[in-house]
């Protein structure tokens, strides 16, 4: 059960209580509504302040600049402006109502009221549909505050209608269920089952972005685990996944409850905090094994170069979705080599850091530290002889620690030397040739061949022309 409070356990910021005070000034009602209300009923703070109002939009953008509250028209079509005070926005909406949904994504029309109990009736969850006010108290119309306390999400009214309103609402429901570790309510969870195939129908980058939310919770294997359908149709490369037999040795789970492990692990291993990156390539770190599947005569099940097949689909997903560029670069990077052995010696952590600055230039080091996570939480998925691994890298990670802290070579430019005194030492010109003779020279620094300082490299290129 959550510990729920009566009224919130701190005071509205005062940015909040001066668009407040200045509408109501003004004659008007007004109301804090939303995700400030839910968060601090469970004694949560949050910053962001949404205020609803009788006032339309009109009125309020008025009201607030004669209060001298600076004002910017943000969505005005659905009665909305946007405060800004000591750099905070608060958001104001004019209560309203909405028509039906004909795309099933956006209302066909909105209709302003006067009541506010009709504007928190079209809101999507419970837990969001409560309105508070410092001096009124909680208006609660649809037992949010009991839901909060039972741990479930479960839609305002007919559930079935609110999803038909929005499809991405299914997606929602599963981000605040994994936000607040809370279940789907049993009849909002059957009507988001049903409405699960209108997702097909959403602008990937909405979908991107909910789905970013349900990953950034750090509960995503609570949603492979209870809410795969919904996971499985914004990502497609998830849906293979499901009751695929590994057929090794190494493995005690199906890749479906392997993944969901994995995605638990890197939440554990990164003490909470993984990056964004690493998130995602725990979810789609085997996405490659279904494609490359294989089993010999013995039974047993190979997956050869799932790595390099899962990078590729990693990052078709992520940019499929409008995540940006550089988080769909760095999860593939971390998916081709999440499966790579890794050998706790100084040339073999130089050779891992060469090859991920190639996929992320400048960014070797953070990533090889994200790559233990995924290694670590990969082995502890597998079957139990083999989760040794996870103390194994341990080593690796000395080395890692050691080679970064004296500046080890792993870049050309970390070189002693540079193109000139390649052009000088071999009397060549400017080309090509400079360019493979110093890829050579860090081949030969990587291996421990030679050390990397000017006179050992130059000695070095003498020797072999």
């Amino acid at each position: 059960m959550q510990t729920v409070r009566d009224a919130p356990a701190y005071p509205v910021p005062d940015y909040g209580l001066r668009v407040l005070h200045a509408l109501e000034d003004a004659g008007f009602e007004a109301w804090v509504v939303g995700g400030w209300v839910r968060d601090a009923l469970l004694g949560a703070p949050m910053h962001d302040v949404d205020v609803t109002t009788s006032a339309p939009w009109q009125e309020t953008e008025r009201v607030l600049r004669t209060a001298g509250i600076e004002v910017h028209e943000t969505g005005t079509a659905h009665g909305t402006v946007t405060a800004v005070i000591d750099g905070q926005p608060v958001e104001v909406t004019t209560y309203r109502v909405e028509g039906t949904y004909s795309d099933r994504r956006h209302p066909d029309e909105v209709r302003f009221v006067r009541d506010v109990r009709e504007d928190l009736a079209r809101r999507d969850f419970t837990v969001n549909a409560m309105a508070y006010h410092p001096d009124r108290g909680l208006l609660d119309l649809f037992g949010g505050r009991e839901d909060l306390a039972r741990g479930v999400v479960r839609a305002v009214g007919d559930p079935y209608r609110r999803f038909e309103e929005d499809a991405l609402r299914v997606l929602r429901a599963v981000r605040f269920a994994c936000r607040l570790g809370f279940e789907v309510e049993p009849r909002t969870q059957a009507a988001l089952a049903a409405c699960v195939p209108e997702l097909d129908g959403i602008a990937r980058e909405r979908v991107g972005q909910e789905m970013d939310g349900i990953v950034a919770s750090g509960r995503v294997s609570w949603a492979l685990n209870n809410e795969f359908d919904v996971l499985a149709r914004a990502v497609p490369a998830l849906i293979p996944m499901r009751g695929l037999d590994q057929r090794s040795p190494y493995h005690a789970y199906n890749l479906l409850e392997h993944t969901a492990r994995v995605c638990a692990g890197v939440e554990a291993f990164s003490g909470g905090v993984p990056t964004q990156a690493l998130r995602w390539a725990a979810l789609l770190h085997d996405a490659g094994k279904p494609m490359c599947a294989s089993v010999d005569e013995n039974g047993h099940g190979h997956f050869r170069d799932h790595q390099r097949a899962g990078a590729i689909l990693c990052k078709d997903a992520l940019l499929g979705l409008a995540l940006p560029h550089e988080v769909a670069d760095r999860a593939a990077a971390l998916v081709r080599y999440h499966d790579r052995h890794l050998s706790a010696s100084p040339a073999g952590v130089r050779r891992l850091l060469r090859r991920l600055d190639q996929a992320r230039p400048g960014e070797a080091p953070t990533l090889a530290y994200q790559l233990l996570d995924l290694q670590r939480a990969d082995a502890i998925a597998k079957a139990r002889p083999y989760a040794q691994r996870a103390v194994e890298l341990d080593a690796f990670e000395r080395v890692l620690s050691a080679e970064l802290s004296r500046g080890a070579a792993f870049r050309v430019r970390d070189l002693a030397v540079g193109g000139g005194d390649v052009m000088h030492a071999l009397g060549v010109a400017p080309g090509p040739e400079v360019g493979k003779t110093l890829s050579a020279l860090l081949d030969d620094v990587i291996y421990g061949r030679v050390e990397n300082s000017r006179d050992a490299l130059l000695a070095w290129l003498c020797e072999q022309r």
